[in-house]
C-alpha cells in the first residue's frame, strides 16, 4: 500500500468512521428501506477511498454528509419511481456544510484560550523555539541561526514544549472527566438526610 493510500485510509478510519452511526440515522430519515442506506454508506465509502488525497478537506464530518447527500441524489434521479416525500425531505434536510454550532465555536475559543495560556507557561527559551517552530513554522535552523543555538536545542526544546502542553492538556481532561463524575456539594448533602 502507497504511503497516500495509507494516509487516506488512515483519515477515513480516524475522522469517517465515527461518524457513520449519525450518517446512517439521518440517512433513515430520508429514505425509506433500510437497503437504501446500506447502499449510500458503501458507496460513499468507495468514494472517500478513491481519494487521492484528504488535505483540502477541512471539515470531516460535512465532508461525509455531502458526499453521502450527493450518492442518494444520483440514486434518487437513476430511480424511475421517486416518491415526492422522499426529494422534500432531502431538501429539507440541508446540513451545515461550513458553519460550526455556536458551541463547538465558543468551546474552540476555550480550548485555544487554553493552549495559549500553556505556551505563555513555558520556560522562555522553550516558549521562544516552540512559537518560532510550530505556529510560525520556521525551520530548526532558522530558528538556531536567530537565536545563536544548535539546531538541536531547537529540536529539543520544541519537543519538550510540545510534550508539556500535551501533559497539560491530558491532565486537564483528566482533572474534567473526574469532577464530572464527582458529587457536588448539593448531591453530598441530599445523600446524609
Amino acid at each position: 500500500m502507497s504511503e497516500g493510500r495509507a494516509r487516506v485510509v488512515a483519515w477515513i478510519g480516524r475522522e469517517i468512521l465515527p461518524h457513520e452511526a449519525d450518517l446512517r440515522a439521518w440517512l433513515r430519515r430520508a429514505f425509506a428501506t433500510a437497503g437504501d442506506v446500506d447502499d449510500i454508506v458503501q458507496e460513499t465509502y468507495c468514494r472517500l477511498a478513491g481519494l487521492s488525497h484528504v488535505d483540502h478537506i477541512g471539515e470531516p464530518r460535512a465532508y461525509l454528509f455531502q458526499a453521502a447527500r450527493s450518492v442518494a441524489l444520483e440514486q434518487l434521479r437513476r430511480a424511475r419511481v421517486v416518491r415526492i416525500d422522499t426529494v422534500t425531505e432531502i431538501d429539507a434536510l440541508n446540513i451545515e456544510l461550513d458553519e460550526p454550532s455556536p458551541e463547538r465555536i465558543a468551546g474552540g475559543r476555550r480550548e485555544l484560550e487554553r493552549v495559549r495560556r500553556l505556551i505563555a507557561a513555558l520556560p522562555d527559551r522553550c516558549r521562544r523555539i516552540f512559537e518560532m517552530r510550530k505556529i510560525e513554522g520556521l525551520p530548526q535552523r532558522e530558528i538556531a541561526r536567530r537565536m545563536g543555538v544548535t539546531e538541536n536545542v531547537v529540536e529539543n526544546e520544541s519537543v519538550r514544549g510540545l510534550r508539556a502542553i500535551l501533559a497539560a492538556l491530558a491532565e486537564g481532561e483528566t482533572e474534567e472527566t473526574a469532577a464530572a463524575r464527582r458529587p457536588s456539594t448539593h448531591d453530598r448533602t441530599r445523600k446524609r438526610r
